[in-house]
Formats: structure tokens, sequence, C-alpha cells
């Protein structure tokens, strides 16, 4: 009989795993995969991107928007910044708060082996779980390596979303949770690229490797930040994080030079550089291939300034400050960093993540209707959420 049996070895449940056996807990790590942390080694460009100095609630989509807010504030960004201190791992700031490793995300998954190995938690990989089922005041495990059931005080589910399939995720933590009763929204990929099908592919592929600071806005949010042409659509951070607010059919309206008004910056130009091409011009905000394909694309004549007229600029200036896109959709959890949706927090106890309809299993990471923003925000949810749970065990 285990105390704590965790199904996934990714941030959350390997952090938790360590935090439980840190009290004197017996925990057992179970996970279908053959190396733990799969997605840890591969995110931030593999330099994972682990917390943020800013974190806030309103960084979290969530059904129940205020459920986050119990464990990120008992188990801060300050806490877990304080550990990656003490095992020497060298970080920086990249923007915005973004805090990453100096070296590789490897340093944050050997940090966190260190921490289960240091504390006597056991990872057991490369194995499946065929049946669960409540077993008097504790569960009952059928898994693929034994023939005899692994009992448990304690169930842990901690196995992602469907995000990026190749690595191993799947949505079977929602199959346990609807298999005890909990209800599960619907899910979806998010911080994710847009693809476009119609004309405005031809341009995206022109563009394709081409990166501009933009301000973008779907609804009633708005990001401000780089977004990046593909052969396919769109990407970039600015629009993996108003993908996450982006249904089906909606418009996403897009400034492509935010803090810029080009029409007065061309009345000053074509008093002083009237012998200018327009679209070297253009090319000064941007850059030479995107000022051609971009005026290709309007069907906007590339003349000099003092020969371009009015109503030219005025529709120039549209294209840029006011460029409307309805996405086809998106490169689904194939490209998606998290998925949003999933476990009902309000089943949820938020102190603790334990279960309210089944005492003694809990749900925490990703797998709960819990996503943040890009930038570290998902990582510290992971760790917050797990240390809830691991004081509870």
């Amino acid at each position: 009989m285990k105390d704590v049996v965790i199904i996934g070895a990714g941030a959350a449940g390997l952090f938790c795993a360590a935090r439980a056996a840190q009290k004197g807990r017996s925990v057992l790590v179970l996970d279908h995969a053959n190396h733990p942390g799969k997605k840890i080694l591969m995110s931030g460009g593999g330099r994972c991107n682990f917390t943020n100095y800013y974190i806030e609630p309103e960084c979290y989509l969530s059904q129940n928007p205020h459920f986050c807010k119990s464990a990120l504030s008992r188990y801060t960004q300050w806490d877990f910044i304080d550990l990656v201190t003490r095992h020497g791992i060298p970080y920086h700031e990249k923007k915005d708060g973004q805090l990453f490793c100096d070296n590789k995300s490897s340093d944050i998954l050997n940090m966190l082996l260190d921490e289960c190995r240091m504390a006597g938690a056991t990872i057991q990989l490369e194995t499946s779980i065929n049946e669960i089922s409540r077993d008097g005041d504790g569960f009952s495990l059928q898994i693929s390596t034994d023939s005899r059931p692994l009992k448990t005080r304690s169930l842990v589910i901690a196995t992602g979303g469907p995000s990026i399939p190749s690595l191993g995720a799947s949505g079977f933590g929602y199959d346990i949770a609807e298999q005890f009763g909990h209800s599960v929204f619907p899910v979806r990929a998010a911080l994710v690229p847009f693809t476009i099908t119609d004309q405005l592919r031809n341009l995206c592929k022109a563009l394709s490797g081409s990166s501009l600071p933009v301000s973008v806005t779907c609804g009633q949010k708005s990001f401000n930040d780089d977004l990046l042409f593909t052969h396919r659509g769109l990407s970039g951070p600015a629009i993996l994080q108003i993908s996450s607010y982006w249904q089906s059919g909606d418009a996403v309206e897009i400034n492509l030079l935010p803090g810029l008004d080009i029409a007065s910056e061309f009345k000053s130009a074509q008093a002083e550089r009237g012998k200018v091409h327009l679209k070297t011009w253009l090319a000064g905000f941007t850059t030479q291939k995107f000022a051609e394909q971009w005026l290709a694309y309007h069907e906007i004549e590339d003349r000099y300034l003092a020969e371009t007229g009015k109503k030219t600029i005025a529709r120039l200036a549209a294209s840029l400050h006011e460029w409307s896109v309805k996405p086809a959709g998106t490169e689904g959890y194939r490209k998606a960093e998290v998925a949003i949706g999933g476990v009902d927090t309000t089943e949820l106890s938020s102190k603790d993540m334990e279960s309210l309809k089944v005492p003694g299993l809990y749900f925490i990471g990703e797998v709960v209707d819990v996503t943040g923003h890009l930038g570290g925000f998902n990582f510290q949810w992971a760790w917050a959420s797990a240390a809830a749970a691991a004081e509870a065990l």
C-alpha cells in the first residue's frame, strides 16, 4: 500500500511527488513514457521558461476565474525561484518577467528528479494503467507491469492535456475524471499558431519568416508582442497569446505598426523626402521584403512619395493599422503549447486540489480547467497546484 500514487511524470507530477515525499509519505509516480518531463525538456526553445516575475490571477483563463488564486498565493514564483537558486541553476529574464534557464531545460528537470530522489519518491516509467477503481478508503490500480493491483491511499492525476501528442500527451486524465463523476469542460488547443486558407495565405507564405512587433486584438482582449508570418499562416508570441481567446469564426484585429500614425509619418516624409519611393519609405518601418509584398498584395502602386495621393495613403494606413484577419483555424494540438478546458474546478477544493466528490482523489496542473498566458504562467500553475495538493497528502 502506497500513501500516494501520482499519474504523470511531468512538471506538476514530479514537483508534487518531491514535496509529498519530503513529508515522509511513500510516493510512486507512474508514467507511460520512456522518459520523465518530456515537455519540460522542449519548453522555452530548450531553455524552459519556468516562471514569471509578474504572476497574477488575471493571466489565467478558467470557467471559474477565482479558483487559481489560493494556490498561486500560497506557492509563489518567488518560492520556485528560491528553489532554482538553491540548486545553483543560472537563469535570466528574457522580457516581461519571463525567466529562462541560462543553459538547458534539463537543468529544471534534473532539479525535480534530484528533489524526488533525495526525498525518496519512486518514478516508474513505461507503465500503462489498465484500470482504476475505488478500494475502501483508497484506490486500486491495475498496471501493465504487474499482475497484482497497486493500492494507494491517495491518487493524484497530473497527466497534463492533449497538446503535443508526439511527446505522448493524451486526454487520459479527463477520462479518469469522468470515470469518478467529474465534469470536464470541452478542451481545445491554445497558445497555438493560426492557419490561413484563403488568398491571404499566399501573402503569409511570401512573408514566411518575417517578424514584426504588433498589437493584436480579439474581442475585448489585446496583446502587444511579435507576430511571425509562416508558410501556413500566423504565429509568434502575439498570435499564440490571442489564440487562447479566439473562437472559430472570430476575426482578429492587428495593428502592424502600433505606436505610429503612418498617415502622419507620410505627410512629414512627403514634404521632406518626396523623391523616395513608397516601398523604400515603408521598408524603413518594416523590412524590404514586407514592404514589397504588402504593397503588391494590396495593389498599391510604388510611386515617389511626392506622387502618392491621400487616398492611397489612407488605404495603406488602414491596411497596416486595422488589418482584420479571420483565421481558418489553428495548428491544433500538434503545435499547441497547452490546452484550454479540463476538469471543472467547482468540483475541486481550491485549497488542496482534492475532489469534492471522491475523497483522496486530486487533480493538478494542465488537466485542470486553468490555463495561463504564454511566458512561464503555466509552469507556475503546475508548481502551485502541485504544492497545494502535496500539503494535504
